[in-house]
């Protein structure tokens, strides 16, 4: 029986197409493990999956900011790339695959040290630093942008397009509209502000409910410990964030309001959900979200706000733009090319595992 380990955590982003293709390989007969850091998210949305034995080590973090832990994280990527070597020792996978974020640096590592082949994924236009250096050991690398695959001239790079989970495009209204006490008839407005919550973001909704409920029914997923309970109305629903009911959720939604991580926004452009993308900052990232943004701005997917531009006045008018002109987002989104990428990912994989 062959096997394969996934790693990729820090945030949704970086497990969501790992929870894609999970199911494939286990279709395929494969035997499936993780290995991702002892406390990330990745471990609470791993763990669930009872046939995929989840596997913890120590790992560091980039901080774009003065931290001690920055003197402590390299010591902290040593350790886990030796736990991830002892791991794979054990484990004797035919291959290893990289959704990214820090704790993949390690694996990705001990992998090369142990002759496993790497195929990793990169969602956004331009790769992060920690698949720039997983890239170094890895035999092919999956991309989600076609314009990505010139940062690597070797010919290392494959278009597969975009990710999305199949279950998101098994939603059913009317269960969402149970969910959320809601009836249909009235658009519904999904707030999203990524796997952590966005606290700007959380801000500015709340100081427009009144302008926005006559209009719309809300339901802002705010992230872990971020509900307002006193700001409870009509037509507003707040939630940390959603698991099982997200498809049911998703369908019944006309417009959504989010941050412009790769996955999230494909996601939506499979399920034509025009967006008002609001990507973090470069003074709060490496400004991967803002050319996310962009790229689709260009194609007439989304309207963009800028964080530093975030104010009640400029969502609102943003968010009145994005609605009166929906149809023309919903065409322009209609001549976007279908990929199917998981089957791509899947193909470049098992080719991988069979050349060792």
């Amino acid at each position: 029986m062959k096997k394969i380990v996934f790693t990729g955590g820090g945030s949704a982003g970086h497990v969501s197409v790992n929870l894609a293709l999970i199911p494939l390989f286990q279709q395929l007969g494969w035997e499936t493990a993780y290995i991702g850091s002892h406390q990330g998210i990745e471990r609470g949305l791993i763990r669930p999956l009872s046939d995929v034995p989840y596997y913890g080590i120590a790992s560091g973090k980039l901080r774009r900011y003065l931290d001690w832990n920055n003197v402590k994280d390299p010591f902290k990527v040593v350790q886990g790339t030796w736990q991830a070597y002892r791991l794979l020792g054990r484990l004797r996978p035919d291959v290893v695959f990289s959704k990214g974020g820090f704790v993949s640096v390690p694996v990705v590592a001990a992998a090369r040290a142990r002759s496993i082949p790497v195929v990793i994924h990169e969602s956004d236009v331009t790769p992060g630093l920690a698949n720039r250096i997983a890239s170094r050991f890895a035999k092919r690398i999956c991309v989600t942008f076609p314009e990505t695959a010139e940062h690597w001239p070797d010919g290392k790079a494959v278009y597969a397009g975009a990710v999305v989970r199949e279950e998101l495009r098994q939603g059913v209204a009317s269960r969402g509209y149970a969910f959320c006490g809601f009836r249909p008839g009235k658009p519904v407005l999904l707030i999203m502000g990524g796997s952590l919550g966005a606290a700007s973001i959380n801000r500015v909704i709340r100081n427009s409910l009144q302008e926005l409920l006559p209009h719309y029914q809300i339901v802002h997923l705010c992230g872990e410990g971020q509900e307002v309970p006193e700001l409870a109305a009509e037509g507003y629903r707040q939630y940390p964030f959603l698991r099982e009911e997200l498809p049911d959720v998703l369908t019944m939604t006309e417009l959504v309001v989010s941050r412009a991580g790769a996955n999230s926004i494909f996601e939506f452009l499979a399920l034509r959900k025009p967006m008002l993308l609001i990507p973090l900052s470069r003074k709060q990232s490496r400004g991967d979200q803002i050319i996310n943004a962009q790229s689709f701005l260009k194609r007439g997917f989304c309207e963009v706000l800028e964080e530093e531009e975030l104010s009640k006045t400029a969502f609102l008018a943003k968010l009145r733009t994005l609605n009166d002109h929906r149809r023309e987002y919903l065409a322009a989104m209609e001549t976007s090319e279908r990929t199917d990428a998981a089957q791509t990912i899947l193909r470049v994989i098992l080719e991988e595992s069979d050349k060792e």
